[in-house]
């Protein structure tokens, strides 16, 4: 393994993605687009398109995926994947620090008090698909209040775009910057973007691409040591270290 090989590991980003890829007829509407001089790869999951939507944490014998590759090896039968990427944070054993819903299965549970790191960073906020809208954002102290019914659910933090303002603890000249990713939702809640920068960026930068460039009036971040994405028409399928919840659309065709 080659230095820079190292560099972009550590990073999270496609240092291996040199598979041969197929597109499937049910991709999701990923794509490169530039805000404010910083490159993202942006992926656009329509209403249309939210009972494809996932959300991963064990295959079917109870062993942790940590990955897309055992994610994609472990899907039944007339499923393949067309977009994935992490979607909140985890303990040392790959459990959600956080509530994780998953259709029937609810892992962890909802925490509303501060805490170190980026997760207890407050307000931190919950993704939610299935509910009264196809996608929403809630901030956490609100999804406890009104208790949506959400089909899947992740828990992560901080918010990054909070009714419109950016979350208060962001530094215009922050010296902290990772490679970045996380989703925002649409002001009707028809849309979800699921980003993820190919330079580390900071939480204002970041932030600014959810409020500014894509019109988000809620977005939240996933991580920015883990960040992984897969996306076979960007030719995106990156590795590097395990990861735990993870997101992601699959064609049932």
């Amino acid at each position: 393994m080659t230095g820079w090989t190292r560099i972009l590991c550590r990073l999270g980003v496609a240092a291996g993605a040199v598979l041969a890829f197929t597109a499937s007829a049910k991709a999701a509407d990923c794509s490169r687009q530039t805000h404010d001089g910083q490159n993202y790869v942006i992926c656009q999951i329509g209403a249309q398109e939210e009972p494809r939507l996932r959300l991963w944490l064990d295959d079917a014998t109870g062993r942790k995926l940590n990955g897309f590759s055992n994610l994609r090896s472990s899907l039944p039968a007339g499923e393949t994947l067309v977009f994935a990427m992490n979607a909140g944070m985890f303990h040392r054993d790959y459990e959600p620090v956080g509530l994780y819903k998953s259709d029937a299965e609810t892992r962890g549970h909802l925490v509303t008090q501060g805490s170190s790191g980026n997760f207890g960073l407050l307000p931190n906020g919950v993704f939610c698909a299935g509910g009264s809208a196809p996608y929403a954002v809630f901030e956490t102290l609100d999804f406890a209040e009104t208790q949506p019914d959400c089909r899947i659910a992740t828990q992560s933090g901080p918010m990054l775009v909070i009714d419109g303002d950016l979350h208060p603890r962001f530094l215009v000249d922050s010296d902290s910057r990772y490679i970045r990713n996380g989703v925002g939702v649409s002001p009707d809640g028809e849309t979800a973007w699921f980003a993820i920068s190919e330079r580390p960026v900071t939480f204002h930068e970041f932030g600014r691409l959810f409020r500014d460039g894509l019109g988000a009036r809620n977005a939240l971040y996933f991580d920015g040591s883990i960040s992984r994405l897969y996306a076979p028409q960007m030719r995106r399928n990156d590795f590097g270290w395990p990861m735990g919840p993870i997101i992601g659309l699959v064609d049932e065709g």
